[in-house]
């Protein structure tokens, strides 16, 4: 199992993050990798929502990935959970309130976690294993700012 966990501060509340994480529509709007978004399931968002997301590869090329959401503990944590071919994913978004001077801020880690399912998943963790995970560092940094831009800037606290 390979694990990579990536940490920023977003000058955002927790609340307004866990709006944009959950609001499956909007994803494809403020996710820059994320072409398309298709809501497999109806409701909201808890565990066993299911969708598909189409993301651009570094490549060039497209991936088709489905989500299905283990965990929603609003508005701190979102685990969500993908199968790949030979590997399975477990991604888990941890919120967390950071105090700050006259502005709403969070500490937001993301952690994908990479499980081979079968022997030819293990072969190619070992073989490209330390590829693999920076570009997984450098899909969940960019996932981040991302997030953070789409946030926006938190109103202080004359605005409120």
């Amino acid at each position: 199992m390979s694990t990579v966990t990536v940490s920023a501060f977003v000058e955002a509340r927790d609340a307004d993050l866990w709006r944009l994480l959950t609001d499956l529509p909007t994803r494809a709007e403020w996710l820059t990798a994320v072409g398309t978004i298709e809501v497999l399931t109806r409701g909201d968002v808890g565990p066993g929502t299911t969708w598909r997301e189409t993301r651009g590869r570094p490549d060039g090329g497209t991936a088709v990935e489905e989500f299905e959401v283990v965990e929603a503990v609003r508005p701190g944590r979102l685990v969500l959970a993908s199968r790949g071919a030979g590997v399975d994913y477990r991604i888990t978004w941890t919120l967390r309130t950071v105090e700050r001077r006259r502005r709403g801020c969070t500490e937001v880690t993301v952690e994908q976690k990479a499980m081979p399912t079968r022997p030819y998943g293990r072969v190619l963790a070992l073989i490209l294993g330390g590829l693999a995970a920076r570009a997984v560092e450098g899909a969940l940094r960019r996932d981040l700012a991302d997030l953070a831009r789409a946030a926006g800037p938190a109103p202080s606290a004359e605005a409120a």
